[in-house]
């Protein structure tokens, strides 16, 4: 299958510290993957480096068959996903969710004076019906719920139609309910064969959704376990991730996870 992401031996140092510490990775573009571990682990690093928007200290990173330091990410970039809180802190909240999504296709947060075709305003309008927005269209940003300024982040991540989607704790901070919500929208949409490649980071194994295919286990910037779910998410390789004994329970393609 071909390559969507490549990592060849990534160092990121930072202040005389590894970061992330000689990590080899690939992921391919029909692959779902988690990626999983404690506070410090490397997770959102991991990701800023997949979205181009951190460049190892030493190693190669190949991003679409583009390799960082010798591509202009900003031709890159609009061919990426990306869906993090930090990115919600500067949506406008004035701004109403049809131009939250409908302003990727520019790849700007907030309105001024592009122009938009109707087919764009109606690639945005099938986004949030796909993640069932399309009854917050008018409503904006700032008067949202945490779950469905989520739900908002991932519309926006899917309108340009990205060959690679990363989404940063997607589900934090979400009670349960919405939590549940998000998840099974995200299931449905992994699981569909036009899906791009996924790359999704989490604290919680419980914040699997059906669908996944594979983990990514990182303790102190190193690799635990990586692999399809069914051979790399263990009790075992959890309990060396989180240093601390860990009894998982699978049940109908979801996970969890107790000291």
């Amino acid at each position: 299958m071909p390559q969507v992401l490549e990592f060849a031996d990534v160092v990121v140092r930072r202040n005389a510290r590894n970061i992330i510490d000689h990590i080899d990775w690939i992921v391919e573009d029909d692959q779902r993957w988690v990626v999983l571990g404690p506070n410090g682990a490397g997770k959102t690093t991991i990701l800023q480096l997949a979205a181009t928007l951190l460049h190892p200290t030493s190693g190669a990173v190949d991003v679409l068959d583009e390799r960082l330091g010798r591509t202009d990410v900003f031709e890159l970039r609009p061919r990426i996903g990306f869906a993090s809180s930090a990115m919600a802190r500067r949506v406008p909240a004035e701004e109403t969710v049809l131009n939250v999504v409908l302003t990727a296709a520019y790849s700007v947060l907030g309105r001024w004076r592009e122009s938009y075709e109707s087919v764009d305003e109606e690639r945005a309008r099938g986004v949030l019906e796909q993640w069932q927005l399309e009854h917050l269209a008018e409503r904006t940003f700032g008067t949202l719920s945490d779950g469905e300024q989520k739900r908002v982040q991932i519309a926006r991540a899917v309108m340009t139609d990205p060959e690679l989607l990363l989404l940063d704790e997607p589900s934090a901070s979400l009670d349960l309910g919405a939590r549940e919500e998000l998840l099974g929208l995200l299931g449905r949409f992994a699981q569909s064969p036009t899906t791009p490649a996924m790359v999704m980071v989490t604290h919680h194994v419980e914040e699997i959704p059906r669908g996944f295919t594979h983990v990514l286990l990182l303790r102190e910037g190193r690799v635990v376990a990586r692999g399809p779910l069914a051979e790399a998410l263990t009790a075992e390789s959890l309990t060396e991730t989180f240093g601390m004994p860990v009894v998982l329970r699978e049940e109908d393609g979801r996970f969890a996870a107790r000291a």
